[in-house]
């Protein structure tokens, strides 16, 4: 195995002013931020319930402290937003724009590094991908993920492969996918005969790519004085034999507007796929992106690791998408000849973005789930305005308990199975209050008002709703409808 290019070796294309690309890039920044901050006005909660959940484990993490442990919680993810979910959920999710813009802002500075022509088109090529766009005002995992690794990429880049590898170390602590990330990352090292030394030198290095998962174990060990904690806390649905086999090995590809926004996009995207190979660049990136787009399809083909084929799963390499569409971008603007074609190629990108920003405006203002927010806010401000004593708080949706503020620690554990839900449920003591819905509710865990009333619960609300979109002209056909419905019910 051969690397894609030597780490340190200097930009492969004409230079271009730090300054005036800082410049530049900030530019392109400035309106995304706007947006990013827009996105948390207008879609107050997540499209799905990942989002809320993450955010409470950093809403409690400060006074349960073993939720800085949790594999599903993600230790970094959790440390990391601890304290801005001190200050609320809308604080968290800036942190998100924050570390959005932040990744933006690495992905085109890794673009010049490694001589790409109009690196700060980066910016809105990773904004614009639709799913990088959904969670990039989220509390969604996938974008701290996607900010360590092009981080460690920037530094691998700059010959600096000792604090690469420390970083990318930390990967396995925001999501699953590093521990794999970790072990490319370490063959690529290894492999590298420009690196020096001798191969088993270099193999040997690469053991500081175990850091971050040792500084997990540690910190397990002295708070829980299990050795064996992470295996013990790993989630039964992310097993081998998990579920069965779903999807497509091509499910990644196969729904393009999930991944790219609209056939232009895609061609740029493939287009520069062929060109950082022709060019040997970004070899590490792409690999990156090709792992992770492999195992994914996979997992959701055979029903592994309890894999569910999201979509957002690619954020997690959303640089290297990026940095591959700009490629193809800068290879279709060199074939344009003379300088009236250059105008038009110059009007033709613009079209591109504003279509590509059309799609995935649309594509985030498409969740129906995202709009239960507003059924949950109301229901909450009628449970304000008639308050009971609240002992135990059960809910359907993480962000009914966003919005209640109450102890996540104290939230009983329902499963799949409905008489056993119902029996937990009739164990609670009085003072219990149910906020529930029609939708989740009976998805995850198979109970309904009737099951609740079984259980020994009064109905205190209960209010049909018809959730519109927000952007409704972004949608052509109109979209289904949204039908919700909101139940409180209280144990006395």
């Amino acid at each position: 195995m051969r690397p894609c290019e030597q780490p340190g070796a200097p930009p492969a294309g004409p230079a271009t002013g730090g300054r005036a690309l800082a410049v530049r890039i900030g530019c392109w920044l400035l309106p995304f931020a706007a947006l990013g901050a827009a996105l948390v006005h207008f879609y107050p909660d997540s499209y799905q319930q990942d989002g809320g959940f993450h955010f409470l484990f950093a809403r409690w993490a400060l006074a349960h402290p073993r939720f800085l442990l949790g594999v599903w919680a993600r230790p970094l993810f959790t440390a990391l937003y601890a304290l801005p979910a001190q200050l609320g959920y809308p604080a968290a999710k800036l942190a998100t724009v924050a570390v959005a813009l932040a990744t933006a802002w690495h992905t085109a500075r890794l673009a010049r590094a490694h001589g790409l022509e109009r690196a700060e088109l980066a910016v809105p090529l990773l904004f614009l991908e639709p799913s990088f766009l959904l969670v990039c005002s989220e509390t969604m995992t996938e974008p701290l993920f996607a900010l360590l690794l092009v981080v460690a990429l920037r530094l691998h880049r700059a010959g600096r492969v000792a604090a690469g590898m420390w970083v990318a170390s930390l990967l396995p602590l925001a999501r699953p996918e590093g521990f794999f990330l970790c072990l490319l990352w370490g063959a690529f090292v290894a492999l590298d005969r420009h690196g020096g030394g001798t191969l088993f030198r270099r193999a040997l290095s690469t053991a500081r790519l175990l850091g971050g998962v040792a500084l997990w174990w540690l910190a397990a060990l002295l708070m829980t004085h299990d050795p064996l904690f992470i295996v013990h806390n790993w989630p039964q649905g992310w097993s081998l034999d998990a579920g069965p086999a779903t999807g497509s090995l091509a499910q990644y590809w196969r729904v393009r507007y999930l991944l790219l926004a609209g056939p232009a996009m895609l061609v740029l995207f493939g287009v520069g796929l062929v060109a950082l190979w022709v060019r040997r660049r970004l070899g590490l990136a792409v690999a990156s992106l090709g792992l992770l787009v492999a195992l994914h399809s996979v997992f959701f083909r055979f029903g592994l690791f309890g894999s569910a084929g999201y979509a957002r799963y690619l954020v997690c390499v959303a640089p290297p998408m990026a940095l591959a569409t700009l490629a193809g971008w800068n290879a279709l603007a060199e074939a344009l000849p003379g300088r009236l074609a250059r105008r038009v190629g110059v009007a033709v990108g613009a079209a591109v973005l504003l279509r590509a920003a059309w799609l995935c405006l649309g594509y985030v203002d498409s969740y129906g789930s995202s709009r239960d927010a507003r059924a949950v806010a109301d229901t909450a401000a009628w449970f304000r305005a008639h308050p009971r004593p609240v002992a135990r708080l059960v809910y359907s949706q993480a962000y009914m308990d966003v919005l209640l503020d109450v102890d996540l620690s104290e939230r009983p554990v329902l499963g799949r199975d409905r008489e056993r839900n119902v029996e937990i449920l009739r164990a609670l003591p009085p003072g219990t209050l149910v906020f529930w819905d029609a939708l989740t509710g009976p998805q995850f865990h198979d109970v309904r008002p009737a099951d609740l009333e079984r259980a020994g619960y009064q109905r205190l609300y209960r209010k049909p709703y018809l959730l519109e979109p927000l952007l409704p002209f972004l949608h052509r056909p109109p979209l289904p409808e949204h039908r919700q419905e909101m139940y409180l019910y209280y144990k006395g």
